[in-house]
């Protein structure tokens, strides 16, 4: 798959070449492109956020209005405001948060036109930002960093349709619904009536998870036996959020031309990957003390778990939606033990664990960057990576893309730990509750969606708070991602020589996890220490939270 994205993004025909470039000519002589214009990065940035803020007015629009609007079977009303902006942040940015519950707040046409679009759309933009970060890193000299339109439509035409209409055959054979009938009206055998809801399921299940998106058509999410009905479906979208975005990596080494260094970030990546899901599973395995000793009840933790898909496959899938920052859950978050709970917050907070589409692989780089920079003080040689030297501009752009994640994240949750608004959607006391607040904001931030459920989000304070925590936390790092590639493109690769610090070894690797691990503690560690681990160690001391 990897090397389907290089082939992809440098021009190389592939064997549907004959399908796809007639459809794309058309695309290009409809909109206006010239597929042959360069662009420099601010030009490109401008289109990608011009995009960006045309799509987020379009689907505002439908949220509010959709009671008047057709393909509305089951007669859902339009939103409030703040539900409306707070979705659309959520769905533009690739967060995918949910304040509403989808088959009671959205109608087909919003799932179709709003949401499931969204999610093919802001999955691209993360895909496009990074390839001309990545071309911009190779270039010798160079000037532009593509053409974002251009990038934009083959994303979707040669890379996201296929592999959305793909999964959604799979997903409609393994029993999840695509139809634009309304509720089905069930008799039960003690004579009373269920309203069952169902609707086009399959097609937005599809690329909710290959493009990393996570929200749900149900308010259980993958927990719906509707989105993901057996253990066989479980694994195959985890196999779809996994998918592109550790092609990147790929991707990334046929770019660089150097395939060893893919291969050091997969070991380590995977190896975050493997210690966090192990970490849940021996957590939620162990269970509760003090469900034990006051119940009488032993095994493992099953609060909030589906029986289907029993500690093992929720473990796994907990590890590999906030590593791959999906937010899809087959389990619910705000039922794990505190330190399976902790392990979701701390790949949002690293960010880095492979992450979200694109956008993970351009954090990678960001941490890798700041790792050469950091060697090369501690060595005395000027930084170089990839035959780029890393000087002040660069750096400042990288420290200033890093620091927005902790700063969106902690100064929201100090607020509204302290203000009235923020704390009366508390649904648990203490520690927890804390955990609560903590976790949403990091979920915001991570561009993740995922909830520690018991915290109600639809208010005007959460919805206007966790949007804007959306966007800033996308968007000012983007730029400056983008702005620090128009400064790489414009530099001369300097060959390697005998004092070239190469990244391509494990002994580097092992620097690179240090400095991803080392920055998440220094900034993170004091709210997790109050949160999860705070609250483990009350449970391990058999306290009730108060």
């Amino acid at each position: 798959m990897g090397g389907y994205i290089y082939r992809v993004f440098t021009g190389q025909r592939n064997w549907f070449e004959p399908v796809y470039a007639p459809v794309e000519r058309v695309i290009y002589k409809f909109v206006g492109i010239n597929p042959d214009a360069e662009m420099d990065w601010k030009s490109y940035a401008k289109s990608w956020l011009l995009v960006q803020f045309v799509m987020a007015l379009f689907v505002y629009i439908i949220f509010v209005l959709q009671g008047h609007l057709p393909i509305n079977p089951d007669h859902i009303k339009g939103m409030s405001w703040d539900l409306a902006f707070n979705t659309a942040a959520s769905f533009i940015t690739n967060t995918n948060w949910q304040n509403y519950a989808g088959e009671q707040s959205m109608s087909y046409l919003g799932q179709m036109a709003a949401i499931t679009y969204l999610q093919f759309t802001s999955a691209a933009a993360g895909v496009v930002a990074v390839i001309a970060f990545v071309r911009g890193m190779v270039a010798n000299k160079g000037k532009t960093l593509g053409n974002f339109w251009v990038d934009y439509v083959k994303v979707h035409t040669r890379i996201l349709l296929p592999l959305a209409f793909l999964f959604a055959i799979v997903f409609v054979g393994l029993g999840l619904p695509e139809t634009l009938h309304g509720a089905q009206i069930a008799h039960t055998l003690q004579g009373g009536t269920q309203t069952i809801s169902r609707g086009p399921v399959a097609s937005l299940e599809a690329i909710k998870q290959l493009g990393t998106n996570g929200g749900g058509y149900f308010n259980a999410n993958s927990a719906h036996p509707f989105e993901d009905p057996t253990a066989l479906t479980t694994v195959l979208e985890i196999l779809a959020m996994a998918l592109i975005p550790a092609a990147l990596v790929t991707t990334f080494g046929k770019f660089i031309k150097d395939r060893k260094q893919a291969a050091v970030l997969y070991v380590f990546l995977t190896g975050l990957l493997l210690a966090g899901a192990f970490t849940v599973y021996a957590s939620e395995s162990a269970g509760d003390p003090l469900v034990h000793h006051l119940l009488g009840i032993g095994g493992g933790n099953m609060e909030g778990k589906e029986v289907r898909f029993g500690q093992s496959l929720s473990s796994i899938f907990v590890a590999a939606t906030t590593a791959f920052t999906t937010g899809a859950v087959n389990t619910m978050h705000d039922s794990l033990t505190p330190l399976g709970g902790m392990v979701p917050i701390v790949f949002m907070m690293f960010n880095s664990v492979f992450g979200g589409i694109g956008v993970g692989l351009l954090n990678i780089l960001m941490f890798l960057i700041i790792a050469v920079f950091l060697s090369g003080l501690m060595v005395g040689r000027t930084p170089e990576i990839f035959g780029k030297k890393i000087e002040a501009r660069e750096i400042k752009l990288a420290t200033a893309a890093m620091l927005v994640h902790p700063f969106v994240i902690l100064v929201p949750t100090a607020i509204a730990l302290v203000t009235k608004a923020g704390t009366s959607s508390m649904a648990n006391p203490g520690l927890h509750g804390f955990s609560e607040v903590l976790y949403a904001f990091t979920s915001g931030a991570a561009n993740n969606g995922s909830a520690f459920a018991g915290l109600n989000g639809n208010t005007v304070f959460y919805n206007v708070a966790i949007g804007l925590v959306m966007l800033f936390g996308r968007y000012v790092s983007m730029v400056a991602m983008f702005a620090m590639a128009g400064s790489l493109v414009k530099k001369s690769v300097v060959p390697e020589s005998a004092g070239t610090l190469r990244t391509n070894t494990f002994s580097f690797g092992g620097v690179f996890l240090a400095v991803i691990i080392i920055v998440g503690a220094l900034t993170f560690f004091p709210a997790v220490a109050v949160g999860p681990i705070g609250e483990h160690l009350q449970m391990i001391a058999g306290q009730l939270a108060k």
